[in-house]
């Protein structure tokens, strides 16, 4: 076992009696992700127990109801957590609940869902509730039974004391255990006696989800409501001049129309604030196709803007200026700029070794050059946000990545105390980054304001995709020394970006190599850029794997043992202090899918390729085989290694693997957005290309690494290294080598 300070007082870690019901209710603060539920079959509830924040509840039935506050995008953390809480609780799955808690910043800290850091960063604290819970109940029944507690155990959810044979279901001293003290410390359980976790469990919201039921933001609804949508600039660059809603306030269902200026002159941006559109048209009215009807008979001028500039926060919360650039930009142009500024001398992140020296002796420099244009997040379900402002409170309700955050804004701007500004969440219909960049709520919070009246904004699919926010350009170079035995002398690799470079200057093959060097450079850009999943790894993985499969095969190497020799070097020498990988996990995914694969068989008509990265604390290998039928290219299988230390839920686990391999594999071959005068010249799935079902992989493997770490990133670690699989999978079939993101065109032309 594993013993661990709770290190809570009362007041982070407090318990009371159900006035009514003699249940325990413990809240835990440091519970920091969620879920919810209907009541399964066959349990009953107490009539007493009441909805709270952030507690796990005891029945006086020994039903247990679990509350966590973290959003729910599809990562299914609101099944894995729980299940986290259970395992240390000792009681029956079958007899919890899973619940959604709103927003508390009082009582939580990170509700956030991005960084694929749920679990990772509370793996020990819900451990540790759940344990502390467990001693509770174990002493109340020892000081009841007159035995010491150190002879009470617990199994799914019963209390035995084996010495006098009494025994007793944990509702039976939930009130007891109420007036228990909360131990300084707690045992946690072996791994290998745990029954919950490293056990698949469906997925909590998976009945609601294939039958309709209402789940989602769009789904929200309340007596009274009115809809609202707005109209922002067709193009970056511009901002409202002027507009005629005369017409419109007389058409069916039209409440009101009026413009809206989403953040004060004098705020200081978090860094979930980014919007390039802050200067909107808000049209309202009692229906969703009566405003949209509306919207396409407004009259509305824009002009472009001069140069701007804001104070904005960082992630790490220093405040800088932000310089917004005018002008109406254009893909062209920007092609042209990247090409410009890669040419230039680039900021040094990162110098190991002479490689200035290496590459003048080298008797072969290889140099390649990778793009990837702006992509949309795409999430099936808009934006979209309900709002009920009264005279001194307001309450929101909708799906959102990063409530905690945008609840300061909302009440920023509303001039609200923060407690007076209830958020509560629901589930999320995608994401992928999008969801954490909150301004559509500040929108409904205004436009409820105005109106004095609940509101929902629903944004179309056209606003959602031509408003930001958007994934960033890039463009990488990479160069390689081999000497006269063509044997890697030294590696340089310059990334930049607009308007941010994905460099990641410390990752393989950084310490694997005597020379190295890393450099970095962006364009200033008035298009609102933020995170996409597994933001600046999926360029990076990308271009960094593609090279390293095409250096290995001008040295006349097998590409995995290419790697595996490098890892090696990093592991048992390496160069410099900063390496942020472990070299013996990352070789071990390597090892791994190459014996899933058979790597070293015969492929048996199949053009594989392979790739393996480090994201997010997390190390996952890939080979993708592509078969051609009637000569076109498919993604026939493709096996996964992966390293993401203590598998909570294995189906889930897989799934998020299975998912990130077939959206990686869509955003390789398709994904682009590109702009024409500022004007994004994709709005819908019509020209936004997506995966389809025929597209996708005939069959995904994926083998986890087993061990006993505790859990590290999954959300987004598959998601990057698949594309570079993908391109050197598709050298193998069409002896063509890509590198310009979306495949479908391999081309970088100006």
């Amino acid at each position: 076992m594993t013993l661990v300070k709770t290190t809570y007082n009362r007041r982070s870690f407090f318990k009371t009696s159900l006035a009514a019901g003699g249940g325990l209710l413990i809240g835990f603060n440091w519970l920091a992700s969620a879920c919810t539920s209907d009541t399964p079959k066959g349990l009953v509830i107490p009539d007493e127990w009441f909805d709270v924040n952030a507690y796990l509840k005891i029945g006086e039935n020994g039903v247990v109801t679990i509350l966590s506050p973290n959003p729910e995008i599809g990562q299914n953390v609101k099944t894995s957590m729980p299940m986290i809480v259970a395992e240390e609780l000792n009681v029956d799955w079958k007899n919890v609940i899973v619940e959604q808690a709103p927003l508390n910043t009082k009582k939580y800290t990170r509700q956030l869902a991005g960084g694929s850091d749920s679990i990772r960063t509370t793996w020990t604290a819900l451990r540790t509730a759940g344990a502390s819970a467990c001693y509770m109940l174990k002493k109340a029944a020892a000081d009841a039974w007159s035995v010491p507690v150190e002879e009470v155990t617990t199994e799914l959810g019963v209390i035995h004391h084996k010495g006098s044979g009494k025994k007793a279901g944990y509702g039976e001293f939930a009130s007891a255990a109420a007036a228990v003290p909360v131990p300084e410390e707690v045992e946690l359980k072996d791994l290998k006696d745990f029954r919950i976790v490293g056990n698949s469990q469906k997925n909590v919201d998976g009945l609601g989800i294939v039958t309709g039921k209402p789940l989602f933001g769009l789904d929200y609804k309340v007596d009274g409501m009115l809809t609202a949508m707005i109209v922002h600039p067709p193009a970056f660059g511009m901002t409202l001049k002027s507009f005629d809603a005369s017409d419109v306030k007389t058409m069916p269902g039209i409440k009101d129309v009026f413009a809206l200026k989403v953040y004060n002159d004098d705020y200081a941006r978090q860094w979930c604030d980014t919007s390039s559109f802050t200067e909107l048209v808000a049209v309202v009215g009692n229906s969703t196709w009566e405003v949209m009807m509306a919207k396409l008979m407004l009259n509305v001028e824009w002009e472009p803007f001069a140069e701007q500039k804001y104070a904005a926060a960082g992630w790490g919360g220093n405040t800088q200026d932000v310089t917004v650039p005018g002008g109406l930009e254009s893909t062209t142009e920007h092609k042209k700029k990247m090409i410009a500024e890669a040419a230039k001398s680039a900021r040094v992140v990162r110098k190991d070794g002479n490689p200035e020296e290496a590459f003048k002796k080298a008797a072969k420099i290889i140099e390649r050059t990778y793009t990837a244009p702006f992509l949309a997040h795409s999430p099936m379900e808009p934006m979209n946000f309900f709002a009920d402002v009264k005279e001194d409170s307001a309450v929101l309700v909708g799906p959102i990545q990063s409530p905690e955050y945008m609840a300061k804004t909302v009440a920023d701007r509303l001039g609200f105390p923060l407690e007076k500004v209830e958020v509560q969440m629901t589930r999320m219909g995608g994401g992928f980054g999008r969801r954490l960049y909150g301004h559509f709520m500040v929108e409904v919070a205004l436009i409820s304001q105005k109106m004095k009246a609940p509101v929902k904004l629903v944004y179309s699919r056209e606003d959602e995709m031509t408003a930001g926010i958007y994934r960033p350009m890039y463009h990488a170079i990479y160069r390689a020394a081999l000497d006269a035995d063509n044997k890697l002398t030294a590696f340089h690799v310059k990334m930049g970006g607009i308007p941010e470079s994905a460099l990641h200057a410390n990752r393989f093959p950084a310490g694997a190599l005597d020379n190295y060097l890393a450099e970095s450079w962006s364009i200033e850009s008035n298009i609102s850029v933020g995170a996409m999943r597994a933001p600046a790894s999926n360029f990076n993985a990308a271009a960094e794997q593609s090279f390293l499969d095409e250096l290995a095969e001008e040295m006349g190497v097998d590409p995995i043992q290419f790697r595996l020799d490098l890892l090696k070097r990093a592991q048992e020498n390496p160069v410099g202090e900063n390496n942020d990988y472990d070299a013996a996990r990352y070789a071990g995914v390597l090892e791994l899918v190459r014996e899933k694969s058979g790597w070293d068989t015969d492929s048996q008509g199949k053009h594989r390729g392979v790739s393996a990265y480090f994201c997010h604390r997390s190390y996952v290998a890939q080979v993708l085989d592509i078969v051609m039928e009637n000569g076109e290219p498919k993604v026939d299988h493709v096996y996964n290694a992966v390293d993401c230390g203590i598998v909570v839920n294995p189906d889930a686990a897989v799934n998020m693997t299975e998912g990130s391999v077939v959206d990686g594999i869509g955003t390789a071959m398709y994904g682009e957005l590109t702009f024409n005068n500022g004007e994004p010249e994709q709005s819908n799935f019509d020209g936004y290309r997506l995966i389809r079902h025929a597209e996708a992989p005939r069959k995904i493997d994926v083998a986890f690494v087993e061990n006993k770490i505790h859990p590290t990133g999954l959300g987004e670690p598959p998601y990057p290294p698949v594309m570079a699989a993908l391109a050197n999978a598709l050298y193998k079939a069409t002896g063509t080598r890509y590198y310009h993101q979306p495949f479908v065109k391999n081309t970088f032309e100006v």
